[in-house]
């Protein structure tokens, strides 16, 4: 009975969750103007998507945007989890913990306002810095850093720090015991955080509508543009294919991560039964 009655809250959250995006796909092949009235199975949407140029513009923007982000969220909440996990006592480090999380709980809305402000600032200082590409990848790098930086960080904290010991008695260097040793074991952890930080940047409206300027409109910000002014299928086809889009690229990133996860387990193994070998011959 427990059984059943857990599998029946699960489906029941899966459907509350999933309902509405599967909705949104059937009906991006409507063929009326109207959202919600069905008038028949048609790709009409779909090829008129294709000459829309402010959509195509912004989802260029958009994915550009996205992977800058993540590359360089990635790269920073690396070096600030490293930094975290491996220096246990140094000077200002409960403010740089603090620092790393407040992105985490400030609303977007004044960290987007105060980044506003600040690059309000740099301008009245004569600084050529012009809202557009450059202002959304710093202000999504400064916020969506943190969040890799914890996933990171945690996998650190669970990592087995004997092998790093170990690499270093046998005269590795720091680098090499960071590229051999412990970049391998965080690999499913940063990739992990590379596809979130993707996905947040990707849906951010907020902090992009603060620091975006002429001919640099995101594509979440196009949709809610359009949205304020009456909805039709496009929208629908345009959700589809990021949906679409996303769907793949998560599916291949876990594929490469359990295969990275089964490759290292064999070298495990291979390792332990090559060390007991030597064992037994000596």
């Amino acid at each position: 009975m427990n059984s059943r009655f857990g599998r029946a809250w699960l489906l029941g959250g899966y459907f509350f969750l999933y309902a509405p995006i599967a909705w949104l796909i059937f009906y991006s092949f409507n063929g009326s103007k109207m959202v919600t009235l069905w008038a028949g199975f048609s790709l009409r949407w779909y090829a008129d998507i294709l000459h829309d140029t402010e959509v195509l513009d912004a989802f260029s923007l958009s994915l550009k945007l996205a992977l800058l982000t993540a590359t360089s969220s990635v790269i920073l909440g690396t070096m600030a989890g490293m930094a975290m996990a491996k220096y246990k006592v140094f000077r200002g480090r409960t403010l740089f913990i603090a620092h790393i999380n407040a992105p985490l709980v400030v609303p977007e809305v004044i960290t987007g306002l105060s980044l506003l402000l600040f690059f309000v600032a740099l301008q009245n200082l004569h600084l050529p810095i012009e809202k557009g590409l450059l202002t959304i990848w710093i202000g999504h790098t400064s916020i969506f850093a943190s969040y890799a930086a914890v996933v990171i960080n945690s996998r650190l904290l669970e990592m087995d720090t004997s092998l790093e010991e170990a690499a270093m008695d046998l005269g590795a260097r720091p680098f090499q015991v960071f590229y051999l040793v412990t970049l391998p074991m965080i690999a499913q952890a940063m990739m992990s955080s590379w596809l979130l930080t993707l996905t947040l940047s990707l849906d951010d409206v907020v902090t992009s509508a603060f620091l975006s300027g002429p001919g640099s409109t995101t594509l979440p910000i196009v949709i809610f543009s359009r949205a304020r002014l009456g909805l039709n299928p496009s929208v629908n086809v345009i959700a589809s294919l990021t949906v679409g889009i996303v769907s793949i690229g998560v599916l291949g990133a876990s594929l490469w991560m359990a295969h990275q996860e089964r490759r290292r387990e064999r070298d495990q193994a291979l390792a332990y039964r090559e060390a007991m070998a030597g064992a037994t011959a000596s």
